[in-house]
Formats: structure tokens, sequence, C-alpha cells
């Protein structure tokens, strides 16, 4: 036991005289396992961050919500998308009224326009909401009110500002009250919307302003169809039941046939999640692909080097053997030097790529999660690749005989 040791310490001294003694071959060496360990924690913290961002942007449309949007036609025997809308305001109102799994309807139009306040202006996008917006987004007034029901049957010309753009008019707070020009169109602001953040696409949520749809529709766009309609199941569990209602009864509206294509197309917050995971997953696979290539090299680059340094040590080799070492004694020696220099390698990438991590979060402002997991994975997994590539050039050495290694020049 105790020579057995002895010996350990012996091949453990000798093997880091043998890595210092070559600090810049040894650094240069270790360099890919640096840059594929890197990649492994840069692009999982990516993939992490990403997938917690759309989870959250996803959670921020609101409750069990559900989007109704114009589908594809059939025009001339061909089917496509035309972007027209075919919903209307009698149909947003037969889901409230005969849709029981839908809790909430509010139609949706969207436009886009330079909004003028005193000697400040901005451009920003303008929706078209109903009273049920505000539930089905689960987003609250933070300052002043939102519009009634009277003001949408009125068709009055009364706004409510999303945080950013209240900010860039008002910059002093006093939004509610005043009044605002929308295409030239005076618009009394009733209330300042809470901040809300990005969303799914990256854009700021918050800067937009909301109307009630029946002024948007006639005082701004001048169309009697909506973009959307938004709608809210009674709970998580009835979303299903909401949609097969709803698409029930705008086939029967709509006079769509058994089997037709459908005029109109729906996505719930779950289908929405469910896809943008799907093209985070993809996302994250083709870094850690990228990742899993660099450890790869560095791996070869390692057996590259101890087979170098195997015949650069040719003679020490059978000095060694011949007053007394034994083929496993040099493997390990061997071995030991390759799986230093992969774990050295895994120190310094996971280093590095928690420094790129931060480096990114802070220069693109891109979501980063460093996982602790990835961090313990991919130094297992370089410690692994310095086994793995050096057995060969380890074993080689092993089974170098005595008498020719002493005579190797």
């Amino acid at each position: 036991m105790r020579n057995s040791l002895v010996r350990l310490g012996n091949i453990t001294i000798v093997g880091l005289k043998s890595i210092a003694r070559n600090k810049m071959r040894s650094l240069l060496t270790a360099l890919g396992i640096v840059i594929g360990v890197a990649c492994v924690i840069v692009s999982v913290a990516i993939g992490a961050g990403v997938a917690q961002s759309v989870s959250e942007m996803i959670n921020s449309l609101g409750s069990n919500f559900i989007m109704v949007m114009p589908g594809t036609s059939t025009q001339s025997g061909a089917r496509m998308f035309t972007g027209n809308s075919t919903l209307t305001e009698e149909d947003a109102e037969a889901i409230k009224r005969e849709a029981p799994a839908v809790a909430y309807v509010s139609p949706n139009l969207r436009t886009s326009a330079q909004v003028v306040a005193g000697e400040l202006n901005w451009s920003t996008q303008i929706q078209g909401v109903g009273i049920d917006w505000t539930n089905i987004r689960a987003w609250n007034v933070e300052d002043g009110t939102f519009f009634t029901e009277g003001d949408i049957r009125a068709g009055s010309k009364v706004a409510v500002l999303g945080k950013t753009v209240a900010d860039n008019l008002f910059p002093n707070g006093d939004g509610v009250g005043s009044v605002i020009r929308i295409k030239n169109v005076p618009f009394r602001v009733v209330g300042v919307l809470e901040k809300k953040g990005g969303s799914m696409m990256g854009s700021d949520q918050d800067d937009m302003i909301v109307a009630p749809y029946t002024t948007t529709m006639k005082r701004l766009m001048g169309q009697s169809k909506f973009g959307s309609i938004l709608a809210s199941a009674a709970s998580a569990d009835q979303v299903p039941d909401a949609m097969d209602q709803i698409d029930a009864l705008l086939r029967q509206r709509h006079r769509i046939p058994p089997g037709g294509d459908a005029d109109f197309m729906m996505r719930s917050q779950e289908e929405m999640a469910q896809a943008n995971a799907q093209q985070v997953k993809l996302m994250r696979n083709l870094l850690l692909g990228i990742a899993i290539v660099s450890l790869f090299v560095g791996g070869i680059g390692i057996m590259n080097i101890m087979l170098v340094s195997v015949t650069e040590r040719t003679r020490e080799i059978g000095i060694r053997m011949a007053i007394g070492a034994r083929g496993r004694h040099v493997l390990l020696q061997f071995l030991f030097e390759a799986v230093t220099l992969s774990v050295l390698g895994g120190l310094l990438g996971v280093l590095f790529g928690i420094g790129v991590g931060k480096l990114i979060e802070k220069a693109i402002k891109w979501p980063i999660v460093i996982s602790p997991e990835a961090i313990i994975v991919s130094f297992v997994v370089a410690a692994s690749i310095g086994i793995f590539f050096g057995f060969y050039p380890a074993r080689k050495a092993s089974k170098l005989d005595p008498i020719d290694a002493l005579r190797y020049e």
C-alpha cells in the first residue's frame, strides 16, 4: 500500500514537472478544451435564458389566452393566406354570448401613428380593444382608469397609454387628463398602464396606446373588420373546450361546410409556448453541436501532443523501465498528464464561459442563466476526454521495449 502511494506521488510529481517544463505547449494543448467547455456553458446559458424569457413573455400575454386570427382562403382552387380578415364585431359578441367556456372576449385592431402631445411626439402602435382586454391580458391600469362600455358604444375619443409612451410624451407624469393627437384626431388620456416589459419577438409591449375599438375602427382605420379577436377561457382546463366552441361557432357563422378550410385560425397560450420551446431547443442543440465539435478537436489536440511527448521522451521511458518501472506505471504517467491538461482546460473553460456569458448579457442585453449542472457536466466531459484521447499515447508509451528505448536517439 505504501509503495503504491509513493509510486502514485512520483507519477504526480513527474507529470506536473513535465507539464510545467513546456508551459506554452501545455497551454495551447488545453486551448481546445477551454474553448469547448466555454462553448458548452455559454450555449446552455443562452438556451436556458431564452427559455426563461420566452416563458415569462408568454405568461405576460394573460390568463388562459386564446387568439383568433384571419386564416387562409381558397381562390380559383388555390389555397392562400390573403391577410384579409372576416372577423366582425358580431363574431366577437357571439363568442361572448354563446361560448360558455369563454370568460372574456375583446376585439383587437392595430395601426401605427405619430402621436403628438404639446411640443413632444412619439411614433407608436395603436390598439383598438374592448373593456375585457385588461382581464384577458392581466394588465392593470397604474394611473387613472380604463375606458368604459359607454365609451365603446359612443365611440369616445379616449385613450390609455402604455408606460413607454407615457414616459416619452409626459416625462413629468402628468399624462392623465391631457389631450394627445393621433392622426390629427384629439384623444383625451384617461389612464396609464403598468409596465409590462418585452414581447416574445423582443419588442416593447409598453410602447403602445389602447383605445376603444369602435373609435379606432371609425376614426383611425376606416374599416369594419378586426385584425384578431382575443379571448380568455374560464380556466386552464377549459382552454381546449373554449377553442372547440369558438371553432364551431365561427364555422357556423361564416357558413364553412364540414371539413372545409376555415377562414380563421386560433392559437392558445400553450401552443405558443410549445412552438417557442421547439425553436429554443433547436437553437440550443445547434450551439451544443458546435461545442461538442470544439471539445472533440481539443481532444485530438491532446492526443497529438501526447504522441509527440512520447516520441520526445522515448529514452526517458527506457531508463525508467530499465530501473524497475513497469508498463502500467508508464501508462499511468502519460494518462495522468493528459487528464491534467484536460482538467486544467476544463477549469479555464468554466471561467472563460462564465465571463463570456456575463459579457453577452451586458453587451447585447441577451438573457443568460448560468447552469451549475452545465458547469459540472462540461467539467466531467473534459476530464473524460483526457482519459479517452490520452489512452492511446499512454498505451503506446507503456508498450515500448526498454532496450530499443535506451538506444533511441
